[in-house]
């Protein structure tokens, strides 16, 4: 069991907001909202969450796993944009989207898609996200929480913490927030291509 932080969704505690980011600096792995469900956080430069993050998920295949920033400028320090996908995001951000993009140096590679070295970048829509990259003072990883045997209408924070609380340094607990999964862009190749139509309208292709 762990740590839950009851935050108010449009107006996140300062106080709450601290005790998850120094939790994250100091290589926790936390559960917070986003706009299109609950999701996993932890620091870039921690390269045992991602695994941590795989085993609780049960993943097998190279998975993508995203950049939070709160904006775009923020994106350049991790991936590449050509004018394409510059304009593309900058009017469909900040929202439920995850772009694909080829990784800049600064990715480690662990992070990185295994065979097309590319990462997924998230500017999404919600006050929790903000607060925390303004805190870090840095984006930081994310993936979405899906638990493999639980349905995603009985996992709130209560049941985060019974199946998976031992792994979690902190839950910031919104209130529920319905799994709507992001709608996800390959732009890697220069061309937007709709690997999964989610949430975010698709009104490009």
């Amino acid at each position: 069991m762990t740590h839950i932080l009851e935050t108010h969704p449009d107006n996140p505690q300062s106080r709450y907001i601290r005790t998850a980011a120094n939790a994250m600096r100091d290589g926790g792995l936390i559960a917070y909202p986003t706009d299109s469900g609950y999701a996993f956080g932890w620091r870039m430069d921690n390269l045992k969450a991602p695994k941590t993050v795989a085993r609780l998920r049960q993943l097998k295949e190279p998975h993508y796993y995203s950049v939070m920033v709160n904006d775009l400028s923020q994106i350049n320090e991790f991936a590449l944009m050509d004018n394409v996908a510059f304009r593309l995001i900058k009017t469909h951000t900040p929202g439920p989207y995850t772009f694909i993009l080829p990784a800049t140096r600064r990715v480690p590679k662990k992070l990185q898609h295994q065979k097309r070295r590319t990462i997924g970048v998230r500017l999404p829509n919600h006050p929790v996200v903000n607060a925390l990259v303004n805190e870090l003072g840095e984006p930081f990883m994310s993936s979405t929480l899906e638990l493999p045997g639980v349905d995603a209408l009985d996992l709130d924070t209560q049941a985060m913490n019974e199946h998976i609380g031992h792994a979690l340094a902190c839950i910031i607990d919104t209130g529920f927030v319905p799994l709507e999964p992001t709608t996800v862009v390959d732009l890697a190749d220069g061309t937007p291509v709709v690997l999964r139509e989610g949430k975010g309208a698709v009104d490009f292709v």
